[in-house]
């Protein structure tokens, strides 16, 4: 059994909450931190539709999320046809889109800076930051304009701090960073934008930071290891809830302590 099949199985045993009446979108939702997210807002009533660039993969996601209360919308985050597709199918399923989480993700270079790939720079900023304000705009427009509601960008600690040979990764989500800023300025009072600066989770978009030395990368961490999926969903559960509700274009950083080891001395 593996530990992402253990946590479904834990996450099916706890009980359901009767329906909230309030309606999710998650992008980036078959698998890792997305899916994790999905769970987190399924568990206290919310509607969730997810998306994922895998059909397949997606469908199993919807079949073990609940098909009740989950929709999936396959497609490329970046692809503007995409976001609009999902947030009418959202918008169909449910009647409204209170919440919308901004997870789609890609990192398909590793090395310096200075051999950093220019094309390959703009595919991370497409897919990472482009594909967030195109999903933004469209829930606003669709539904949180005249209704309200919150929006969570997965930002990563890559943005805020030096990220050695995953640059244009960490440029990217220091964009993230700021397009928090710019979207709880503008679209405040009646929809609050926060964001949320994991560090190591376990996921398959991850592995490589750890495959192989797990034991020795959770070393660094003061609270002993790496995170996981549920770590960011129980965030992004926060950050839309109403004990948030005086919370606006903040970066909420997940990370086990790890800046922690940054001081002086």
């Amino acid at each position: 059994m593996t530990e992402q099949t253990e946590r479904d199985e834990r996450a099916e045993r706890g009980a359901r909450a009767p329906l909230s009446g309030k309606a999710a979108l998650v992008t980036g939702a078959s698998r890792g931190i997305g899916y994790g997210v999905a769970q987190a807002l399924l568990a206290r009533g919310d509607r969730v539709c997810i998306t994922g660039r895998n059909e397949d993969a997606l469908k199993a996601a919807v079949e073990r999320l609940g098909a009740d209360r989950v929709i999936g919308v396959a497609g490329k985050a970046h692809d503007r046809a995409h976001q609009a597709v999902a947030v009418e199918r959202a918008m169909e399923a449910f009647g409204r889109v209170d919440f919308l989480v901004n997870n789609a993700g890609t990192n398909p270079v590793f090395g310096p800076m200075a051999e950093l790939d220019l094309d390959a720079a703009r595919k991370v900023f497409e897919t990472n930051v482009i594909s967030a304000l195109g999903f933004a705009q469209l829930t606003w427009r669709a539904w949180q304009k005249e209704n309200g509601g919150a929006i969570v960008n997965i930002a990563s600690v890559a943005g805020i701090s030096a990220s050695p040979f995953i640059g244009a990764y960490g440029m990217s989500k220091a964009a993230m960073v700021n397009l928090t800023l710019q979207l709880a300025h503008e679209f405040a009072p009646g929809v609050r934008v926060n964001a949320i600066a994991p560090a190591v989770v376990k996921t398959k978009f991850a592995v490589a930071l750890y495959e192989g030395r797990e034991a020795e990368a959770a070393a660094a961490y003061p609270l002993g290891r790496l995170g996981v999926p549920e770590d960011i969903g129980g965030a992004a559960a926060f950050l839309t809830s109403d004990q948030s509700d005086w919370i606006t274009g903040q970066t909420l950083v997940v990370d086990g302590g790890i800046f922690l080891n940054t001081g002086v001395g």
